[in-house]
C-alpha cells in the first residue's frame, strides 16, 4: 500500500466476517491467481484498514484494473476492536480457482503479519497451495 497509495496511512486492522480468501483470474495473464474474497458463512478475512485520500482513490482504481473492469469495488462492514466500519474493497470478477504464485503468497502473508495478524492465520497464507518457489 505504502507504493500504491503513499498519501493514505493505515488507520486500523479487522475481520470481515462470513467472507473467506480465494484466488482467481490465473486465466488474465500475471504469474499466477490473484487475491479476491467470495461470501462463505462461517469463514473471516484479516483485513488492514486505510484512510485513502481521493488522489490515492483514483490510483488505486487505475492499479486494481477499473478501466479494464477486472474488479468490482464494494462497500462491507468489518468488525473492528472499536466496532462496526464500513470499507470499500476490490472483489476480482474473475471465476474463483487457480494458484497463486509463491511470491504473492509470500508478499500476501508478510503483510498480514506485519498489520498484526494472528500467527495462526499467517501459517496458513504461507502454506497454501502455490504456484512456483518464493523468491
Amino acid at each position: 500500500m505504502m507504493e500504491r497509495a503513499p498519501h493514505s496511512p493505515m488507520a486500523g486492522t479487522g475481520w470481515l466476517e462470513g467472507w473467506r480468501l480465494t484466488f482467481g483470474g490465473e486465466d488474465i495473464g500475471w504469474e499466477g491467481a490473484l487475491a479476491t474474497i467470495v461470501e462463505d458463512p462461517g469463514s473471516r478475512v484479516f483485513v488492514v484498514l486505510y484512510d485513502v485520500t481521493p488522489l490515492d482513490e483514483a490510483q488505486l482504481d487505475r492499479w486494481e484494473g477499473d478501466e479494464l473492469g477486472l474488479h468490482n469495488k464494494i462497500r462491507l462492514r468489518v468488525q473492528t476492536m472499536d466496532g462496526s466500519v464500513l470499507a470499500w474493497l476490490y472483489v476480482l470478477d474473475a471465476y474463483e480457482g487457480g494458484l497463486p504464485s509463491a511470491r504473492y503468497l509470500g508478499v500476501l502473508a508478510d503483510a498480514a503479519e506485519a498489520a498484526g495478524a494472528p500467527a495462526d492465520y499467517v501459517e496458513d497464507l504461507r502454506t497454501r497451495p502455490c504456484r512456483g518457489i518464493a523468491t
